[in-house]
């Protein structure tokens, strides 16, 4: 009796199959990482008053708040390495559905958080925002759609073609950037094609205005090179669940991580590196220092066994879109609530944190009061086994 493979058969069998594991306790403890310092610098008690390791850099330039978001990119694609295994069974049409679900539901979401909480104080009443002008872009929006590419060039493309897809993404925006950019300075403030591409596609009312004018940080163009974050968690993920939690794997993540550092400084010099642009060095950049932190973390969790202190992180990143969220709604309610002529977040920063500390202590100190507020939602919800996904 003969049997006939098929080829479908035969790539099944020469593909890899990891571990039913579904995480690495290093994961959850990154990405609660990357959400605590979320919090914490979206929230200072004023921001004119911030220490700077915790403001982004004013333009060109790297500091550790610019590593945050481009951090939670890697890690969502190191996720994606496990749940991408059971799209892989599955056929096309489950695949798309589940992923646009996902990607429409977050950016939706984010755009709840642009309009919250509908009004603002005007003149002593409360005024209907003008939903017209409401901002279009933001951190999650830019976070479903880097997921949403992602995971069709991950699932179409696997490893070798990502990473090849990778490397053409961050040459063709350096290309786009030098060529659509002001002949002067095409990486400027005002003269950038990342903006003058937002201006093709958005109003003006509808851009972000914290440099001063209508500029985006977290664009349509600029999305672009920040897929290539989550690609590499995911390249990450699949090295690491094919290699195992051993030293071997710990040496090659931190040379690995430290030649893109290298490489991303030497691009510096005709592309800086820029986080609100999101550059393509930024890109070599973070990625770099992501996966020395992580293989870090994998030597200290996983290799010599140190755990006890992880469970502090472990919480932020059990619900990390919610409590992300939820950083976001309560912050935005201090501002609404008022108690006198000032805001009850402004009451409980003059009287429990100025009162007795300098300006940029308290402004500190409020920000961890605040990031360890949301923790406590965090714990509350894991000892009730209580996880929200989209």
């Amino acid at each position: 009796m003969t049997s006939t493979i098929t080829t479908e058969e035969k790539n099944r069998e020469t593909t890899f199959v990891p571990p039913k594991r579904e995480r690495y306790l290093s994961l959850d403890v990154l990405r609660g990482l990357t959400i605590a310092l979320m919090v914490m610098v979206n929230t200072p008690g004023s921001w004119s008053t911030i220490y700077a390791p915790f403001r982004h850099a004013a333009w060109h330039g790297f500091t550790i708040t610019d590593l945050v978001f481009p951090s939670f990119l890697f890690v969502m694609g190191n996720a994606m390495s496990f749940s991408m295994r059971k799209f892989r069974q599955q056929p096309h049409s489950v695949f798309f559905q589940k992923v646009l679900k996902r990607t429409v539901l977050i950016f939706l979401i984010g755009l709840f958080l642009s309009a919250f909480p509908f009004v603002y104080w005007s003149e002593g009443e409360l005024v209907l925002k003008d939903f017209s002008k409401m901002r279009i872009m933001g951190v999650l929006q830019r976070i479903a759609l880097c997921y949403f590419f992602a995971s069709v060039f991950v699932r179409y493309l696997r490893v070798k073609g990502s990473v090849i897809l990778s490397v053409i993404i961050l040459l063709a925006y350096w290309g786009i950037m030098y060529s659509f950019g002001d002949p002067a300075d095409p990486y400027s403030m005002k003269g950038n094609a990342a903006l003058k591409f937002d201006l093709l596609i958005f109003n003006e009312v509808n851009l972000w205005r914290g440099f001063g004018f209508p500029f985006d940080p977290e664009g349509l163009l600029s999305t672009l090179p920040a897929i290539v974050n989550v690609i590499a968690g995911y390249v990450a993920g699949v090295f690491i669940q094919k290699s195992g939690n051993t030293f071997t794997s710990v040496w090659k993540l931190v040379v690995a991580g430290l030649v893109l550092v290298g490489l991303g400084e030497l691009w510096d010099v005709v592309f800086p590196i820029n986080k609100p642009i999101w550059t393509s060095s930024y890109v070599l950049l973070s990625t770099g220092w992501t996966l020395v932190i992580l293989g870090l973390l994998i030597w200290i969790i996983e290799v010599l066994g140190q755990k006890k202190w992880t469970y502090f992180l472990e919480v932020f990143g059990k619900n990390p879109l919610f409590i992300f969220v939820m950083s976001g709604v309560v912050v935005m309610l201090m501002n609404l609530i008022r108690i006198g002529d000032t805001s009850l977040k402004g009451w409980l920063y003059n009287n429990f944190f100025l009162s007795w500390l300098g300006d940029y202590d308290a402004s500190l100190l409020f920000s961890i009061c605040y990031m360890l507020l949301m923790w406590l939602i965090g714990y509350v919800m894991d000892k009730n086994k209580i996880y929200v996904k989209v």
